[in-house]
């Protein structure tokens, strides 16, 4: 990517130096600090400054009042209108139309801009954004439709992307946003101002209020005069982990194209990535079934406390347009919509649901490459794989040797090169002192502060508490390892090397993980190469017509790439094992979930939980059990070695330990 700004890029930017990330596989990039200049400059004079940005597609934008006319003198609404209700029913259209629609206006823009300014620069060390990508996104607004589609990890997402926007003069999106949004006193009347629309959480079987918002989408799509945003996982990530898209969105922005309505449509993935994230602590509550608070004006004013923190930096990667026609090739023949009438409501036929899905689990997983992964998120995998303590040097040292893994397989990694590696890792790992602490040379969780004494409960609330925050920076960077770790798990459930019989288990696990992890339907071929040649560069296996063997060498990779997959894989033994009780005979979703994390909770204080039986089964490769070194998995432990496949004495946890030839 070019060092200077693209010369198409209408705000003018000084010479600066560029962050590079270290990047092996994946493409490099360059990244900008879109903060470095706020803190230079005046806030004002950015939010008042001229703003002119141009019109998608050549097509000026119509007024909110405009808009809202196109959609209810639509042909399409006026028949579902007709066949769900009577001669009101038009009324209620409008009415719906009315609590959900946008109503952009600049001057909200520039009041958003000016506030932004001054919460980022305090949350944020740097707002980082690749301007080569932006520079694409430009393009590809005056050609088709664009539909940004950013991975959803935190509130601030759909606010950073438009304050990027509106700091390089380009369209402001048009976003879907939750309706809890809009009742937020004087808040939500702000986002809708600022380009926000509202959707229902449960829509059911409302045909009217389907047929509403699609057409809403449609003609905003249709019409092309600003780039329609929203989020394919549909709700916030609680893991900071990949999830598996939702479709219906999906098939309202694709609907115009499939009909013939556009000649095309440009999917941009964005990934944003953060150092630290702002509800760190709210979502690992809310996976433990602490209700989740009502969003309100109040609640967000309590929260201002968040402005003394230090949240690190945020990357911003917009990635290369995905065009759909280019996609559909050989995919869908849109010739099935030449038949039918195009206003005439109907259900997505099996093929262009399937082309549907496929295209949104292609742009997670094109999210997934465009993620920035801090030091702290290969720090973090291997803390939890010493839960109870581990010493500095030791980890430091592992963490240099993940960092070479990751690579390897493809990651990008902000590491700052002029900076030395203790430096890098201690202060990345500094910015998470709420989660990890570390003191004379010893490194290990930290529990939530509360009144004592605490009963067993508590202290298992409190433990889990910590695991799960320390998890979510795991897991970001999960989709580096998922595939190569699969196929070293499968390696381990076969008695030979033959490739046929461990790419058979590797199917088994992706079925298995479906949604776990984010596959491309009808991709188990190209996952399961992934997988083996990530391995390949690891120089950990080596591979023939037919066999694929783990090398001596690099066994240890083998070993840790397994133990990832390790506490999935017993989450998920205990999950069928509550099933198979007779207690739970017949049973909803909602009742399942806390059935689930009651009985989890009586095995973690027994002390009786359920192991992966690998003698038999053979999950991982057997590990002599001579050490005390606490077990990877985070849930789940026994007092035995499995990370160190050599000898090795038994320590204690932040004493001396003995070196092994091990990397771990």
């Amino acid at each position: 990517c070019s060092g200077s700004p693209p010369s198409t890029m209408k705000r003018p930017v000084r010479k600066k130096k560029k962050n590079r990330l270290l990047s092996s596989r994946a493409e490099p990039a360059s990244f900008v600090d879109i903060l470095e200049e706020r803190r230079r400059g005046s806030d004002i004079s950015h939010a008042l400054r001229a703003f002119s940005p141009p019109p998608g597609c050549g097509a000026p934008p119509p007024s909110p009042s405009a808009l809202n006319k196109m959609v209810l003198e639509s042909q399409h609404l006026r028949y579902v209108v007709l066949e769900v209700r009577d001669t009101p029913g038009q009324e209620e259209a409008a009415a719906l139309l009315d609590e959900m629609s946008q109503n952009l206006q600049v001057t909200f823009i520039r009041l958003l801009g000016f506030a932004l300014s001054k919460i980022f620069t305090r949350l944020f060390r740097r707002i980082q954004v690749n301007e080569d990508g932006l520079a694409r996104l430009q393009q590809a607004t005056q050609e088709h439709p664009v539909i940004l589609m950013p991975n959803h990890r935190s509130y601030v997402d759909f606010l950073v992307l438009s304050y990027i926007m509106f700091t390089y003069d380009l369209s402001i999106p048009v976003i879907a946003a939750g309706i809890p949004l809009m009742g937020m006193s004087l808040i939500g009347e702000i986002f809708r101002r600022s380009g926000a629309f509202f959707i229902r959480r449960a829509i059911g079987s409302d045909k009217l209020y389907w047929a509403v918002l699609s057409e809403y989408v449609r003609t905003i799509v249709r019409t092309g005069f600003a780039p329609v945003e929203f989020y394919v996982e549909g709700l916030r990530s609680r893991t900071l982990k990949s999830l598996t898209p939702k479709m219906g969105m999906m098939h309202m922005v694709l609907e115009p194209f499939l009909k013939g309505e556009v000649y095309d449509l440009s999917l941009v993935p964005v990934s944003i990535s953060y150092d630290r994230v702002l509800e760190e602590s709210l979502l690992a509550h809310e996976l433990l079934g602490v209700p989740k608070p009502r969003e309100t004006t109040r609640g967000l004013l309590k929260a201002r406390r968040v402005l003394e923190q230090d949240y690190g930096s945020m990357h911003v990667y917009f990635g290369n347009p995905v065009s759909v026609r280019e996609l559909a090739k050989g995919r869908i023949g849109r010739g099935q919509y030449n038949l039918v009438p195009r206003d005439l409501p109907g259900r997505p036929s099996e093929e262009s649901q399937a082309f549907a899905s496929a295209a949104a689990h292609r742009v997670v997983r094109l999210q997934e490459r465009g993620t920035v992964l801090s030091p702290w998120s290969l720090t973090a995998l291997l803390v939890l794989q010493r839960p109870d303590g581990t010493r500095w040097d030791l980890l430091a040292r592992d963490t240099l040797w993940l960092r070479g893994i990751a690579l390897q397989l493809g990651a990008r990694l902000d590491w700052p090169a002029d900076l030395p590696d203790l430096e890098v890792m201690s202060s990345s790992m500094a910015l998470h002192r709420s989660v990890v602490r570390c003191e004379e040379g010893c490194v290990w969780l930290v529990e939530e502060a509360g009144p004592e004494p605490v009963t067993q409960e508590e202290g298992v609330f409190r433990r889990a508490s910590a695991v799960l925050m320390c998890a979510s920076y795991r897991n970001q960077a999960l989709h580096v390892f998922t595939r190569p770790a699969m196929v070293a798990v499968a390696m381990g459930t076969v008695p030979g090397h033959s490739q046929e019989d461990i790419y058979r288990h590797f199917c088994f696990l992706r079925d298995l993980f479906a949604n776990e992890f984010v596959f491309v339907p009808g991709c188990g071929p190209q996952d399961f190469e992934e997988g083996c040649s990530g391995l390949q560069q690891c120089g950990a296996v080596s591979a023939t017509d037919h066999e694929l063997k783990p090398t001596e060498e690099e066994r240890d990779t083998i070993v840790f790439l397994s133990a990832i997959l390790e506490p999935f894989i017993e989450t998920y033994q205990v999950v069928f094992r509550i099933l198979c009780d007779e207690r739970l005979q017949v049973f909803t979703e909602k009742s399942f979930v806390p059935a689930v994390r009651a009985d989890a909770m009586k095995l973690l204080i027994s002390g009786n939980p359920v192991t992966l039986r690998r003698d038999t089964e053979g999950y991982l490769p057997p590990t002599p059990t001579c050490c005390k070194l606490q077990c990877p998995n985070i849930y789940f432990r026994q007092s035995h070695c499995r990370i160190h496949p050599g000898s090795c004495s038994p320590t204690p946890l932040c004493g001396p330990q003995v070196a092994t030839s091990s990397p771990i």
